[in-house]
Protein backbone atom coordinates (compact mmCIF):
# COMPACT_ATOMS: atom_id res chain seq x y z
CA UNK A 1 0.00 0.00 0.00
CA UNK A 2 1.62 3.18 -1.54
CA UNK A 3 0.43 6.43 0.96
CA UNK A 4 0.76 9.85 -0.42
CA UNK A 5 3.10 12.01 1.66
CA UNK A 6 2.40 15.90 0.20
CA UNK A 7 5.44 18.53 1.23
CA UNK A 8 3.70 21.83 2.44
CA UNK A 9 4.92 24.68 1.60
CA UNK A 10 6.00 26.87 4.61
CA UNK A 11 7.37 30.91 4.58
CA UNK A 12 10.05 29.34 6.64
CA UNK A 13 13.02 27.89 4.53
CA UNK A 14 14.86 26.82 7.60
CA UNK A 15 11.78 23.99 8.13
CA UNK A 16 10.69 21.50 6.47
CA UNK A 17 7.39 19.96 6.73
CA UNK A 18 5.32 17.39 5.06
CA UNK A 19 1.88 15.27 6.09
CA UNK A 20 1.56 12.01 5.35
CA UNK A 21 -2.03 11.30 3.89
CA UNK A 22 -3.41 8.44 5.87
CA UNK A 23 -6.80 9.48 4.97
CA UNK A 24 -6.99 8.34 1.36
CA UNK A 25 -6.48 4.84 2.58
CA UNK A 26 -9.72 4.29 2.62
CA UNK A 27 -13.08 6.93 2.11
CA UNK A 28 -14.79 5.33 5.52
CA UNK A 29 -11.89 2.90 7.01
CA UNK A 30 -9.81 5.69 7.15
CA UNK A 31 -6.23 6.55 8.41
CA UNK A 32 -5.78 5.49 11.80
CA UNK A 33 -8.96 3.58 12.19
CA UNK A 34 -7.82 1.22 9.07
CA UNK A 35 -4.94 0.58 10.79
CA UNK A 36 -6.01 -0.09 14.10
CA UNK A 37 -9.20 -2.60 12.83
CA UNK A 38 -6.36 -4.46 10.17
CA UNK A 39 -5.46 -6.89 12.86
CA UNK A 40 -8.19 -7.27 14.92
CA UNK A 41 -10.35 -8.41 11.87
CA UNK A 42 -7.61 -11.04 11.27
CA UNK A 43 -7.83 -11.81 14.57
CA UNK A 44 -11.59 -11.60 15.05
CA UNK A 45 -11.73 -14.39 12.16
CA UNK A 46 -9.30 -16.46 13.64
CA UNK A 47 -11.78 -17.01 16.57
CA UNK A 48 -14.64 -17.26 14.30
CA UNK A 49 -16.09 -14.85 15.48
CA UNK A 50 -19.05 -13.51 13.50
CA UNK A 51 -19.70 -9.90 15.47
CA UNK A 52 -17.95 -6.92 16.48
CA UNK A 53 -18.92 -5.08 18.88
CA UNK A 54 -17.40 -1.41 20.07
CA UNK A 55 -18.36 1.59 21.43
CA UNK A 56 -18.22 5.72 20.77
CA UNK A 57 -20.14 9.02 20.75
CA UNK A 58 -22.61 10.47 18.53
CA UNK A 59 -20.09 11.01 15.43
CA UNK A 60 -17.20 8.76 16.42
CA UNK A 61 -15.09 8.11 13.67
CA UNK A 62 -14.57 5.06 15.09
CA UNK A 63 -17.95 3.83 15.01
CA UNK A 64 -18.59 4.51 11.44
CA UNK A 65 -14.81 2.44 10.67
CA UNK A 66 -15.83 -0.92 12.31
CA UNK A 67 -19.29 -0.55 10.52
CA UNK A 68 -17.71 -0.23 7.28
CA UNK A 69 -15.37 -2.58 8.07
CA UNK A 70 -17.99 -5.17 9.20
CA UNK A 71 -20.16 -4.74 6.33
CA UNK A 72 -17.07 -5.27 3.69
CA UNK A 73 -15.64 -8.33 5.77
CA UNK A 74 -19.10 -9.97 6.62
CA UNK A 75 -19.23 -9.16 10.11
CA UNK A 76 -22.45 -8.12 11.91
CA UNK A 77 -21.77 -5.07 14.02
CA UNK A 78 -23.24 -3.55 17.02
CA UNK A 79 -22.15 0.04 18.78
CA UNK A 80 -23.42 1.03 22.06
CA UNK A 81 -23.50 4.34 21.63
CA UNK A 82 -23.00 7.08 24.49
CA UNK A 83 -26.10 9.18 25.07
CA UNK A 84 -30.18 7.69 25.44
CA UNK A 85 -31.25 10.59 23.44
CA UNK A 86 -29.58 9.96 20.44
CA UNK A 87 -31.97 7.06 19.78
CA UNK A 88 -34.63 9.11 18.46
CA UNK A 89 -31.97 11.16 16.37
CA UNK A 90 -30.38 8.88 13.79
CA UNK A 91 -31.38 10.56 10.64
CA UNK A 92 -30.50 13.75 12.15
CA UNK A 93 -26.77 11.94 12.58
CA UNK A 94 -24.82 11.63 9.60
CA UNK A 95 -22.24 9.39 11.67
CA UNK A 96 -24.91 6.88 12.80
CA UNK A 97 -27.15 7.50 9.79
CA UNK A 98 -24.42 5.72 7.82
CA UNK A 99 -22.95 3.25 10.49
CA UNK A 100 -26.99 2.08 10.43
CA UNK A 101 -27.03 1.90 6.82
CA UNK A 102 -23.89 -0.06 6.51
CA UNK A 103 -25.68 -2.90 8.80
CA UNK A 104 -25.00 -1.60 12.60
CA UNK A 105 -27.23 -2.20 15.41
CA UNK A 106 -26.85 -0.06 18.51
CA UNK A 107 -27.77 -0.01 21.81
CA UNK A 108 -28.28 3.26 23.19
CA UNK A 109 -26.89 4.13 26.70
CA UNK A 110 -26.68 6.94 29.52
CA UNK A 111 -23.52 8.29 30.12
CA UNK A 112 -23.73 7.02 33.49
CA UNK A 113 -23.63 3.54 32.28
CA UNK A 114 -21.44 4.50 29.52
CA UNK A 115 -18.80 4.98 32.32
CA UNK A 116 -18.51 0.79 33.18
CA UNK A 117 -18.42 0.14 29.96
CA UNK A 118 -15.29 -1.80 30.22
CA UNK A 119 -16.75 -3.58 33.36
CA UNK A 120 -17.05 -6.79 33.39
CA UNK A 121 -20.47 -7.02 34.74
CA UNK A 122 -21.82 -4.52 32.04
CA UNK A 123 -19.64 -6.36 29.18
CA UNK A 124 -21.79 -9.88 30.66
CA UNK A 125 -25.18 -7.94 30.04
CA UNK A 126 -23.96 -7.06 26.97
CA UNK A 127 -23.19 -10.57 25.80
CA UNK A 128 -26.35 -12.12 27.50
CA UNK A 129 -28.29 -9.45 25.24
CA UNK A 130 -26.78 -9.75 21.63
CA UNK A 131 -24.71 -13.18 22.40
CA UNK A 132 -20.98 -13.83 21.35
CA UNK A 133 -19.21 -11.33 19.99
CA UNK A 134 -15.42 -9.72 19.46
CA UNK A 135 -15.35 -6.91 21.18
CA UNK A 136 -13.08 -3.75 20.30
CA UNK A 137 -12.38 -1.19 23.07
CA UNK A 138 -13.66 2.53 22.49
CA UNK A 139 -11.18 4.42 19.97
CA UNK A 140 -10.47 0.55 18.62
CA UNK A 141 -6.67 0.77 20.95
CA UNK A 142 -5.35 -2.73 22.53
CA UNK A 143 -2.53 -4.54 21.27
CA UNK A 144 -3.42 -5.68 18.15
CA UNK A 145 -4.24 -1.92 17.27
CA UNK A 146 -1.23 -0.70 18.51
CA UNK A 147 0.64 -3.05 16.12
CA UNK A 148 -1.05 -2.19 12.89
CA UNK A 149 -0.21 1.57 14.23
CA UNK A 150 3.39 0.24 13.55
CA UNK A 151 3.51 0.22 10.26
CA UNK A 152 2.61 3.67 9.94
CA UNK A 153 6.41 4.38 9.31
CA UNK A 154 8.50 3.08 6.96
CA UNK A 155 12.04 3.14 6.28
CA UNK A 156 11.52 5.94 3.93
CA UNK A 157 11.05 7.96 6.80
CA UNK A 158 13.61 7.93 8.56
CA UNK A 159 14.81 11.35 6.86
CA UNK A 160 12.77 12.88 9.06
CA UNK A 161 13.51 14.57 12.72
CA UNK A 162 10.20 15.05 14.13
CA UNK A 163 6.88 13.01 13.57
CA UNK A 164 4.01 14.80 14.75
CA UNK A 165 0.25 13.10 15.24
CA UNK A 166 -3.09 13.84 16.68
CA UNK A 167 -4.07 12.05 19.96
CA UNK A 168 -7.18 10.53 20.84
CA UNK A 169 -7.15 7.55 23.19
CA UNK A 170 -3.01 7.11 22.22
CA UNK A 171 -2.94 4.27 20.54
CA UNK A 172 -1.65 5.48 16.94
CA UNK A 173 0.97 7.68 18.67
CA UNK A 174 2.14 4.28 20.71
CA UNK A 175 2.39 2.64 17.44
CA UNK A 176 4.39 5.43 15.95
CA UNK A 177 6.88 5.42 19.31
CA UNK A 178 7.84 2.07 18.79
CA UNK A 179 8.12 1.96 15.13
CA UNK A 180 10.22 5.29 15.24
CA UNK A 181 13.99 5.69 13.90
CA UNK A 182 16.69 6.77 16.35
CA UNK A 183 17.07 10.29 16.38
CA UNK A 184 13.40 10.84 15.91
CA UNK A 185 11.29 12.87 18.36
CA UNK A 186 7.80 11.91 18.78
CA UNK A 187 5.33 14.69 19.46
CA UNK A 188 1.54 14.41 20.69
CA UNK A 189 -1.03 16.68 19.92
CA UNK A 190 -3.70 15.71 22.36
CA UNK A 191 -7.60 16.66 21.65
CA UNK A 192 -8.92 16.44 25.06
CA UNK A 193 -8.25 18.03 28.56
CA UNK A 194 -6.15 16.60 31.32
CA UNK A 195 -2.54 14.66 31.57
CA UNK A 196 -3.89 11.47 32.20
CA UNK A 197 -3.45 10.43 28.39
CA UNK A 198 0.30 10.41 28.82
CA UNK A 199 -0.23 7.55 31.21
CA UNK A 200 -2.27 5.31 28.77
CA UNK A 201 0.30 5.74 26.52
CA UNK A 202 3.23 5.09 28.85
CA UNK A 203 1.56 1.80 28.95
CA UNK A 204 1.42 0.56 25.35
CA UNK A 205 4.85 3.00 23.97
CA UNK A 206 8.51 1.15 24.80
CA UNK A 207 11.08 3.82 23.93
CA UNK A 208 11.11 7.43 25.65
CA UNK A 209 11.38 9.82 22.79
CA UNK A 210 8.75 11.40 22.57
CA UNK A 211 6.46 14.47 24.16
CA UNK A 212 2.89 15.99 24.34
CA UNK A 213 1.93 19.50 23.46
CA UNK A 214 -1.46 20.13 25.39
CA UNK A 215 -1.39 23.81 24.72
CA UNK A 216 -4.31 23.17 21.12
CA UNK A 217 -6.80 21.26 22.56
CA UNK A 218 -8.72 24.54 22.05
CA UNK A 219 -10.67 23.62 24.94
CA UNK A 220 -11.69 20.09 25.03
CA UNK A 221 -12.75 17.07 22.97
CA UNK A 222 -15.31 18.21 20.23
CA UNK A 223 -14.27 22.02 21.09
CA UNK A 224 -13.45 24.34 18.33
CA UNK A 225 -13.48 28.33 17.81
CA UNK A 226 -13.78 30.45 15.01
CA UNK A 227 -9.86 30.84 14.91
CA UNK A 228 -9.34 26.94 13.80
CA UNK A 229 -12.16 26.93 11.54
CA UNK A 230 -10.45 29.55 9.85
CA UNK A 231 -7.48 28.20 9.60
CA UNK A 232 -8.73 24.79 8.67
CA UNK A 233 -10.55 26.72 5.60
CA UNK A 234 -7.39 28.72 4.63
CA UNK A 235 -5.15 25.46 4.97
CA UNK A 236 -7.34 23.46 2.56
CA UNK A 237 -7.19 26.40 0.17
CA UNK A 238 -4.01 26.78 -0.10
CA UNK A 239 -2.57 23.08 -0.19
CA UNK A 240 -5.82 20.93 -1.15
CA UNK A 241 -5.47 19.11 2.54
CA UNK A 242 -8.80 19.10 4.04
CA UNK A 243 -8.16 18.92 7.86
CA UNK A 244 -11.32 17.19 10.39
CA UNK A 245 -11.67 19.49 13.26
CA UNK A 246 -11.27 16.84 16.06
CA UNK A 247 -7.76 15.77 15.69
CA UNK A 248 -5.81 16.47 12.92
CA UNK A 249 -6.82 20.13 12.14
CA UNK A 250 -5.90 21.38 15.94
CA UNK A 251 -2.29 19.07 15.47
CA UNK A 252 -1.71 21.19 12.10
CA UNK A 253 -2.88 24.23 14.15
CA UNK A 254 -0.17 23.66 16.81
CA UNK A 255 2.64 22.43 14.41
CA UNK A 256 2.90 25.95 12.44
CA UNK A 257 2.04 28.32 15.64
CA UNK A 258 5.39 25.91 17.20
CA UNK A 259 7.28 26.35 13.96
CA UNK A 260 6.64 30.32 13.87
CA UNK A 261 7.60 30.20 17.89
CA UNK A 262 10.65 28.29 17.00
CA UNK A 263 10.22 25.14 18.74
CA UNK A 264 11.38 22.73 16.36
CA UNK A 265 15.22 23.53 15.45
CA UNK A 266 16.48 24.91 12.41
CA UNK A 267 17.12 22.13 9.85
CA UNK A 268 14.07 20.44 11.34
CA UNK A 269 12.20 17.93 8.88
CA UNK A 270 8.87 17.42 10.50
CA UNK A 271 6.43 14.78 9.19
CA UNK A 272 2.91 15.07 10.10
CA UNK A 273 0.00 12.20 10.19
CA UNK A 274 -2.89 12.43 8.62
CA UNK A 275 -5.06 10.17 10.85
CA UNK A 276 -8.31 11.11 8.66
CA UNK A 277 -11.91 11.61 10.86
CA UNK A 278 -13.15 13.94 7.72
CA UNK A 279 -16.20 12.12 8.03
CA UNK A 280 -17.18 14.04 10.64
CA UNK A 281 -16.77 17.40 9.45
CA UNK A 282 -20.60 17.12 8.13
CA UNK A 283 -21.63 16.69 11.32
CA UNK A 284 -19.48 19.60 12.67
CA UNK A 285 -20.83 21.70 9.61
CA UNK A 286 -24.58 21.10 10.69
CA UNK A 287 -24.09 22.37 14.39
CA UNK A 288 -21.82 25.19 12.74
CA UNK A 289 -24.58 26.08 10.57
CA UNK A 290 -27.54 25.91 13.41
CA UNK A 291 -24.91 28.78 15.18
CA UNK A 292 -24.95 30.27 11.85
CA UNK A 293 -21.43 30.28 12.31
CA UNK A 294 -18.81 29.72 8.93
CA UNK A 295 -18.77 25.60 7.69
CA UNK A 296 -15.88 23.88 7.11
CA UNK A 297 -14.00 23.14 3.82
CA UNK A 298 -14.68 19.37 2.67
Amino acid sequence: MKIKTQKIVLNNPEIELYIRREDLIHPLISGNKFRKLKYNLIQAKTEKQTTLLTFGGAFSNHILAVASAGFENNFKTIGIIRGEELVHKIDENPTLKKAEQLGMQFKFVSREAYRNKSQKEFVENVEKEFGAFYLIPEGGTNNLAIKGCEEILTNADKMFTHICCSIGTGGTISGIINSSFEGQQIVGFPSLKGDFISNEISNFAKKSNWNLISDYHFGGYGKITDDLIRFINVFHANHNVPLDPIYTGKMMFGIVALIQKEYFPKGSKILAIHTGGLQGIEGMNALLEKQKKETLLK
